[in-house]
Formats: structure tokens, C-alpha cells, sequence
């Protein structure tokens, strides 16, 4: 354990989820004291700290015999650990490298599910070409036209970053690109790593395969990439091609990422820009070039993959204490913008009722100091009948709000224009548009539909085809309880809040 840095703790604890745990600890130890001291605490303070948890029995030394009790052990030999990456619709769906390119054709030939898209062999080769710009360029199923580096857990991490600005440079001088038509962005987690990318001098061979910095935020993972050129997003659509993204994300659950991309696959950094030069999931690394170099020979993963050593070298020379002290201590300034806002005297906060971005919630009206408790069910219809593993992306997306929702309904009656409309994320502030953005992920399935997918369902009574939360509003304008039936897993995935608000305010009851 001692050996692993903080940046990998961080990464592994963050994925708690995936690996089925409600959190991830790691003790404090010497490593905990060392990033403390890394990042500008004082000496005095890691002392005082560590003098707190060592009187408290908190602290790990190695050196002395382990007290800890736990319920169970599990022993992992990082020597056998294998490159992987996850995939095409759940992080959980775990895909050894070497094995990628035979998982992908199982994928293609599957039922659909949630390794399986159910693709004709006659179409699986289909080749869509289309012009980009006045450039030929072409799509075919496992087409990358997403590649990001982008997260909240891993982009904070010297080795896998500067790894990532390494696979670039080395592509760079081979003579290898990543093709225009790819969207391609950087948002790492902190501002400290475009300190040392920039110090490593390996920022600009980023820039030059395309990963030029969109900001330190929340941006792929959750939706946030934008629109794909309108040429890519027609080829894909005429052509019903699988289009795949690749990101250094923690989260792929279906309609997260993006409509256009039914696979989407989470790996580290550097294979995000390996996976970007190769343009395609569709093949072997071990077997097959990534493309042809500048002196026409064909270049190989091996020869674009840096070593340990080459990452440790180029970690220690460009990841320096004032970097992180600077710009920490910065973080409480604020910036112009920021700091040049009007904020009212009141203590009360002045709802806006125009505002299409934060609005009084409902469930504050009329608030008891004791719940309600309890309320009955009787003579329910069934909104919406579901099977295993319905999560928080399924039940409140966060990404694009499509433009024949009744959220872009909502947004468009109140004067919003479509460039306006942002995403479901930046819209939780108003429980109208989130009450309707509701069961609205566009790869949800209702049994109710019969092997259709989307966000719709059966109108009961009256046999209709409608929106959930249309179908919502006319059961409870007839005064008709309703219940959502779920299996397994429901509600697993990113911590959300409205995927608990949402169907409070549109559903009696849910059984699952």
C-alpha cells in the first residue's frame, strides 16, 4: 500500500462506485504526509497533523506491527495487473487491451444490451464516407469521433498526464495525427496541470493532436463535450453507425457522453490519445499499426508507449511544490468576473420567478418540522416498467437537452433559444426543467414500449405514445396515482440529487 502515490489513491477511491463499495479509504501514512507537504502545508502543520492521528491510533508506519481490523482481506498483486480499458455502456464492463478488437465484434454481433448492439454481419463493415470541410473523410462502426481527456478523477495525476503529453510528442515526431474530424479536448482537474505540462514542454505536442485545454470543469464525462461537427453528426445518423468516444472519464452509462455516441469506452489518458491517433476501438494494439509514419513506415502502439522510466524522469524535472502552493492559494481570490458580481444584502435569498435557471422548488412550500410519513397507493398506473441496472444517467440525465423534449418545450415557451438551452446540469437550479428532464436519457428502456427506446411511455388509459413527463402530468391532472416498477441496481452510478427528486415529483410510488 505504501507504495501506491496519492494520485492513485485518489483515483481508486473515487471509483468506489464501480467496483460496488459506497466509499474508498486509504489510511494516512507517509505518502499522505508527503503530498501534504508537496501541495504547501507547512512543517509545522503535517507535524501537528501527524501527532494528532498517531495519538489517535490513525496512522499507518510501516515500520511497526499493523493494529488495523478488518472484516475481510483481498490481496492484489499489482505485477498482474493488465492494461485495460471499460466499456461500451457501464464502467464496470472491464475489457483487457489485448483483448479489445474480439470484444468490440462480440459487441457488434450481441443482442442488444449491455454488451451488445445487435449490427448485421452484412453491415458490420459498412463504410459511410462523407466530406469534413472539403476533406474525404469516412466512418465506420467503432469510429472514435470523441476522444477527451477529461475527469474528476485521474486528471489531477502527474504520471498519467505527462504520459499523455509523452504518447503525443512521440506521435508527433513519427509523424503521426490524430484526423480533424475527431473532437478532441483537454480539462484537467486542477490548474496545477497545465503548470507542469507547459514546464514539460509538452503541452504544445497536445495542442498539436488536438487536445488544446477547454477549461477545469466537468466537460465529456458528463455531456459537456458539445456538438460534433454537423458533417460527422450526419454521417453517423444517415448511416446508423456505431460511433464510438473514448475518455479518461469515470462514468459511460448510456446517454451520458454524448446522443451520437452509442460506445463509449473510459481509459487513462495516455490511451485516450493512443486510441485518437488510431481513430478507430476496432483494432489490436499488439497486431496492428496505429497508422503510417512520415517515412512510410507503419508505426506501432510499442512505438508511441512511454516507459516508466520516461514518465518518472519527466514527473520529477516538471512537478514542483510552488506550483501547487501557487495556485491553491490563489483558489480564495476568486477572478474578475467572479468577484465583480452584485450580491444583495438580504439574508434571504430573492427568488427570481422569470428565471429559467434557479427557481423555487416546490417541496420547500409548505415544509413540516416532522415528515409526512408514509402515504398509500391505490388503483396506481405503471408510468414506466424497467429491468436491472436503471442508473442516476438513466433517471436525470445531465448532458444536452434534446430539442423535441419537454424540457426544450419549457425552455422555448419562456423565450430560450436552442443555442441556449445548455444541459440538464447547469439547468438543476429549476425543478420545472428538471421535473420534465425526468426519465429523459434518450437510451432508456421501457418495457411499457415494447423494445423501443427513449424516453417515452404508454399513456395506459387512452393507449397514447407521450413523453414521461407528459404522460406524468395528464395521469395527475385525472387525479390517477402512478408507480415506476425497477429492478436490480436501481439508482446506481454518479450521486445525483435528482434522480431522487425528479420522480418524487412525478411518480406516487417506486418498486423495485
Amino acid at each position: 500500500m505504501g507504495e501506491l502515490s496519492l494520485a492513485d489513491r485518489a483515483t481508486i477511491a473515487n471509483m468506489s462506485p464501480e467496483y460496488g463499495a459506497t466509499m474508498g479509504f486509504f489510511p494516512v501514512d507517509h505518502v499522505t504526509l508527503q503530498y501534504l507537504k508537496l501541495t504547501g502545508r507547512s512543517d509545522e502543520t503535517v507535524s501537528m497533523i501527524e501527532g494528532y492521528l498517531r495519538a489517535n491510533k490513525m496512522f499507518v508506519d510501516y515500520n511497526e506491527p499493523q493494529q488495523g481490523a478488518y472484516s475481510s482481506f483481498l490481496r492484489l498483486d499489482l505485477a498482474e495487473v493488465e492494461p485495460c480499458i471499460s466499456g461500451p455502456k457501464r464502467p464496470h464492463d472491464r475489457v483487457p487491451l489485448k483483448e479489445m478488437k474480439a470484444d468490440w465484434h462480440a459487441c457488434l454481433d450481441n443482442n442488444v444490451g449491455f454488451k451488445g448492439f445487435a449490427v448485421p454481419k452484412e453491415e458490420q463493415n459498412k463504410v459511410a464516407k462523407f466530406t469534413f470541410h472539403g476533406l474525404p473523410a469516412e466512418l465506420r462502426h467503432g469510429s472514435v469521433v470523441i476522444a477527451a481527456i477529461t475527469s474528476c478523477t485521474n486528471t489531477s495525476n502527474p504520471s498519467v498526464m505527462l504520459g499523455a503529453g509523452l504518447v503525443a510528442k512521440k506521435a508527433y515526431e513519427l509523424g503521426l495525427e490524430v484526423k480533424p474530424w475527431i473532437k478532441t479536448s483537454l480539462a484537467p482537474g486542477s490548474g496545477v496541470v497545465t503548470k507542469y505540462l507547459l514546464r514539460s514542454g509538452l503541452q504544445k505536442y497536445l495542442n498539436q493532436q488536438g487536445f488544446n485545454l477547454v477549461g477545469y470543469d466537468c466537460t465529456t464525462c458528463i455531456g459537456n463535450s458539445g456538438e460534433l461537427d454537423e458533417s460527422v453528426a450526419s454521417g453517423i445518423s444517415e448511416n446508423d453507425i456505431i460511433a464510438a468516444a473514448v475518455l479518461s472519464g469515470n462514468r459511460n452509462f448510456e446517454g451520458r457522453v454524448h446522443p451520437l455516441t452509442r460506445a463509449n469506452y473510459l481509459a487513462s489518458p495516455p490511451l485516450v490519445v493512443a486510441y485518437a491517433l488510431a481513430g478507430t476501438v476496432d483494432i489490436d494494439f499488439e497486431k496492428e499499426p496505429i497508422g503510417t509514419g512520415k517515412s512510410g513506415k507503419s508505426i506501432y502502439f510499442k512505438d508511441i508507449w512511454p516507459s516508466n522510466d520516461e514518465i518518472a524522469q519527466v514527473v520529477q524535472s516538471s512537478v514542483l511544490p510552488d506550483m501547487l502552493k501557487s495556485t491553491y492559494e490563489a483558489i480564495t481570490k476568486g477572478n474578475l468576473m467572479w468577484n465583480q458580481l452584485s450580491v444583495p444584502a438580504s439574508t434571504l435569498y430573492s427568488w427570481d420567478p422569470n428565471s429559467t435557471y434557479i427557481h423555487e422548488p416546490p417541496y420547500f412550500k409548505n415544509m413540516t418540522v416532522e415528515p409526512p410519513g408514509p402515504h398509500g397507493v391505490k388503483d396506481a398506473y405503471c408510468l414506466l416498467n424497467f429491468g436491472d441496472s436503471i442508473t442516476t444517467d438513466h433517471i436525470s440525465p445531465a448532458g444536452s437537452i434534446q430539442k423535441d423534449s419537454p424540457a426544450a418545450k419549457f425552455l422555448l415557451e419562456r423565450g430560450v433559444d436552442k443555442k441556449d438551452f445548455n444541459s440538464y446540469g447547469s439547468r438543476r437550479g429549476n425543478d420545472e426543467a428538471m421535473a420534465r428532464g425526468t426519465f429523459a436519457n434518450i437510451r432508456i428502456v421501457n418495457k411499457l414500449l415494447k423494445g423501443e427506446v427513449g424516453p417515452k411511455t404508454i399513456h395506459v388509459p387512452t393507449g397514447e405514445k407521450l413523453y414521461v413527463y407528459d404522460a406524468s402530468m395528464r395521469y395527475e391532472a385525472a387525479g390517477q396515482d402512478t408507480i415506476v416498477l425497477a429492478g436490480a441496481e436501481y439508482g446506481s452510478g454518479s450521486s445525483r440529487d435528482w434522480a431522487a427528486k425528479g420522480p418524487m415529483l412525478l411518480v406516487r410510488a417506486l418498486a423495485h
